[in-house]
């Protein structure tokens, strides 16, 4: 397990001071030019589902046990059929190798040896060839594009890359309200102005460690992992990367998916249990309960608290969540609610973009320490003893019977 948080002699000097993944944040806002911090760490319109996704962990308040004997401590768990040292994953995160040099490759190697699932973003800038190489057993988030021709090309290059999990994001027919981005000067691709350029000379850390290394190393970065050949730049003029042309999309499309895809389907964005009910009638092999990070529709329901409706609806297919987790308490208080595990994402893009695969394991370091010592101090030795009866929660909270 990496150093622990409060000892410094084994870290790079930036993490000296990053002792929760809430301290990652701030770093990385100094670290990152403008635009690009934007793009990670904003919601959209009001950011009330930002906001909410953090705040409903506040009114859920934990019940410990005592004299329990919990020498025996374990938080190894299993999802579609494979053993994970920890009840968390990476989510996926669009444009990562722009926060951090091959960051999806970096995320990629930290869940392999952390032995966590780490899912790779559609919106990456690596091929997705070369992140399944580095890690054989991260999963693949698709965006659907707009046909189904070019659905089935798409699944058909992740199944040759070796992803034997594929993850379809499903809350994104349109896209959201982009103006937080607007505001800070992203645009997707970047437009090269002088604004651009200011950017890149008072940020000399994040120009010469991650976008000048990466132009030496790689080439220019480009959008590489659409269905067909055509490859757009990451910085580029008069070229607009597709974001529409998903709104006709319909459960249709994930039953073609499903006769096509041999291997595990997993539906993203999901949080109204009529949509876990239908996911579950179409032989979907589990769903990610998430409201996109606060990133699409502003004044979605936090997805803690519909953990215990979906629950009730999926019956017993794995169930995910992810959308505001920053503590181990709030890995328990999901699992306790009903969810069977957790995926994670800014902390660890923040973690990357400081100090690469040092910054990663340092992040999924603190979470497990965190997660084991909430064990302890609940009286609880394995996640199978986790049930409502650990929980306060509040009446518009569903929670399963115990």
């Amino acid at each position: 397990m990496p150093t622990h948080p409060h000892s410094t002699c084994k870290l790079p000097r930036v993490l000296h001071r990053i002792v929760a993944l809430d301290d990652l944040e701030p770093a990385a806002r100094r670290l990152l030019p403008k635009p690009i911090f934007a793009y990670v760490s904003s919601g959209t319109e009001t950011n009330a589902s930002l906001r909410n996704n953090r705040s409903a962990f506040e009114r859920v308040e934990l019940l410990p046990r005592v004299l329990r004997n919990v020498s025996a401590r374990t938080q190894a768990t299993s999802l579609l059929g494979r053993h994970y040292r920890h009840p968390f994953g990476i989510a996926p995160m669009g444009v990562s190798a722009l926060t951090a040099f091959q960051g999806d490759v970096v995320l990629a190697r930290s869940a392999r040896d952390a032995a966590i699932p780490m899912i790779m973003s559609g919106s990456s800038l690596m091929r997705m060839e070369d992140v399944a190489q580095a890690n054989p057993d991260s999963w693949f988030q698709a965006y659907l594009p707009p046909s189904a021709e070019r659905i089935r090309t798409l699944v058909d290059r992740a199944a040759r890359a070796g992803f034997g999990t594929l993850v379809i994001t499903v809350d994104s027919a349109v896209r959201g309200n982009p103006e937080h981005h607007l505001r800070a000067g992203f645009t997707s691709p970047l437009q090269p102005d002088l604004a651009l350029l200011w950017q890149g000379l008072t940020h000399p850390r994040w120009t010469l460690g991650t976008f000048l290394r990466t132009l030496v190393h790689c080439g220019m970065p480009h959008f590489e992992n659409r269905d067909a050949d055509t490859r757009v730049a990451v910085v580029a003029r008069n070229v607009v990367r597709e974001f529409s042309g998903r709104s006709h999309l319909d459960w249709a499309d994930i039953a073609r998916i499903r006769d096509q895809w041999r291997g595990h389907l997993v539906l993203k964005g999901i949080l109204h249990p009529a949509d876990a009910r239908e996911a579950r009638a179409r032989g979907i092999d589990g769903i990610i309960l998430s409201n996109h990070g606060g990133r699409q529709l502003d004044g979605a329901v936090t997805p803690l608290r519909m953990i215990g409706a979906i629950r009730g609806a999926l019956g017993d297919l794995p169930l995910m969540v992810g959308s505001g987790f920053r503590r181990g308490t709030d890995v328990l208080n999901a699992m306790a609610l009903g969810a069977d595990f957790v995926f994670v994402g800014r902390p660890f893009n923040y973690a990357a973009a400081l100090a690469g695969q040092a910054g990663v394991a340092h992040a999924i370091g603190i979470l497990a320490r965190e997660i084991d010592s909430a064990m302890g101090l609940l009286g609880l030795n394995s996640l199978e003893e986790l049930g409502p009866d650990q929980l306060v929660v509040p009446a518009d909270f569903p929670v399963l019977p115990p």
